[in-house]
């Protein structure tokens, strides 16, 4: 294949092996899925095969052949470093769009409110924020750099420390002055406990349970009240004066010195076995974006720490 025009069919190609269906690919690609099915029956002429094997119904309404699953770990990254030589031309300058993806609760807690720095200090560069909860595949959806919470391995990424956390009980002042009765950890058992459930399931994420634990209180106390899956909205149930909740302290930072929040039993410390890092791909760490980027999220963790 020697002329361009096969590079937009192959890129239906690929988004749709991927996607198993045209309609998937078509709004990743920002067509209509008749588009994407010209391009791959495109493709298909110019090969004298099919691609995929076509159902009629069911979740996965494409099916690439045998040859097209052959082929596509090739297509992939003939891709990747399609990408990467653009980025490469423009190694030079700090202009452009940075994708930089975070959680919606990290986004709305910590980046957010600190941003502003680092556009003042880059103008040229403009961040486009791709807030997921899920992990999202760097490479395919032309992520630059992100912020992850979790143990610090993620296959393909490069993943530095950013920040360690604590957690511990917050709740309103409100509340606080109308529940006399909190002296200590045992008390709890008389309160709505705010649950957070963003990443329910995911080994070492602290919980009521392990906290309370920790705190020496017995019984299945750690498992009623609110349950949220957003740790931003956890919060702010507890502003609110809704419940006390079991706050992550990167999260609750700006909360707690504004006064919206207070920290319960301060003599309790329980380090979280989670922390955020900053990750990206190997290939990319030394595009000027990426780096300064880096950086600026490294200098504010440590500005934090060090009030």
């Amino acid at each position: 294949m020697k002329t361009p025009v096969y590079l937009n069919a192959l890129r239906a190609f690929e988004a749709s092996a991927r996607h198993q269906s045209f309609s998937a690919a078509a709004a990743e690609l920002n067509v209509t899925p008749a588009a994407v099915g010209q391009l791959v029956r495109t493709l298909e002429e110019w090969l004298g095969a099919p691609l995929f094997h076509r159902a009629a119904g069911g979740r996965a309404r494409l099916v690439p052949s045998e040859a097209a699953e052959r082929a596509l770990p090739d297509i992939r990254a003939g891709f990747e470093r399609l990408s990467l030589g653009l980025e490469r031309l423009r190694e030079g300058s700090l202009n452009g769009v940075l994708t930089v993806t975070v959680s919606p609760a990290f986004a709305a807690k910590w980046l957010l409110p600190r941003i502003d720095r680092f556009q003042s200090a880059c103008p040229d560069t403009d961040v486009r924020l791709d807030t997921n909860l899920k992990a999202v595949d760097f490479a395919a959806q032309r992520i630059d750099i992100g912020v992850r919470y979790g143990l610090g391995s993620w296959p393909g990424l490069i993943a530095e420390k950013l920040m360690e956390e604590e957690v511990y009980p917050v709740c309103s002042p409100e509340l606080l002055r109308s529940a006399g009765r909190l002296k200590k950890p045992a008390d709890l058992a008389q309160e709505t406990l705010i649950h957070d459930l963003s990443m329910d399931g995911h080994a070492g994420f602290p919980s009521w349970v392990a906290w309370l634990q920790k705190a020496g209180v017995e019984g299945g106390h750690g498992r009623r009240g609110m349950k949220i899956n957003n740790s931003a909205a956890v919060l702010q149930a507890a502003v609110e004066g809704h419940g006390i909740a079991l706050a992550r302290s990167v999260m609750a930072r700006d909360d707690l010195a504004a006064g919206r929040l207070v920290r319960l039993f301060g003599k309790i410390r329980y380090a979280s076995p989670l922390a955020y890092y900053v990750v990206y791909r190997a290939e990319c760490a030394g595009l000027p974006r990426i780096r300064t980027f880096r950086d600026w999220l490294l200098h504010e963790a440590q500005r934090d720490s060090s009030r």
